[in-house]
């Protein structure tokens, strides 16, 4: 059994209709049952995939470290987002806030590859289609492959995204 925990950072799709989002949260259940010992998670915390994970890590018992892109990261996210994200970053054990202003996707891709920096794997809430602009789900899938760190791809049977 691993002595030291595993440190999972997450990526993947927002803005993900509400059957998907439970098929995506039981699957990070799933699997996190799957893993042995302890799990820390590394999100950005936005919505859809990020929470999703974070929750997920918290509910079986993980430490969670939070990376916050940019100052005015919080304002880019749906009001309706707001709570959670302000729950989760609270119960984050580490929070690591970069020095960007503006929550630009420049900003988005740079906090994806700190997570990448500290992490010993990536999973990818993904459905396997290219970026939709840069520092998308594909983007950052690439860098952790480029970075030689396994990545494992999530994304259940009977899931969409608009």
């Amino acid at each position: 059994m691993r002595e030291d925990p595993m440190r999972i950072a997450i990526t993947g799709h927002r803005l993900l209709p509400p059957e998907t989002e439970a098929l995506v949260s039981r699957a990070l259940h799933e699997a996190l049952d799957e893993q042995l010992g302890a799990v820390i998670g590394i999100s950005c915390l936005a919505d859809g995939a990020d929470a999703l994970f974070a929750q997920a890590v918290l509910d079986h018992g993980g430490a969670l470290i939070a990376v916050v892109p940019a100052s005015e990261y919080r304002d880019g996210l749906p009001q309706e987002h707001y709570p959670v994200y302000d729950r989760l970053l609270a119960a984050a054990d580490e929070v690591h806030r970069l020095p960007y202003v503006e929550s630009t996707s420049e900003a988005h891709m740079a906090a994806s590859e700190f997570m990448l920096g500290l992490a010993d794997r990536l999973w990818a809430v993904w459905d396997g289609k290219p970026a939709r602009g840069f520092g998308g789900t594909a983007d950052v899938v690439q860098a952790a492959r480029d970075r030689n760190l396994p990545v494992q791809v999530i994304w259940p049977e009977g899931a969409s995204r608009d």
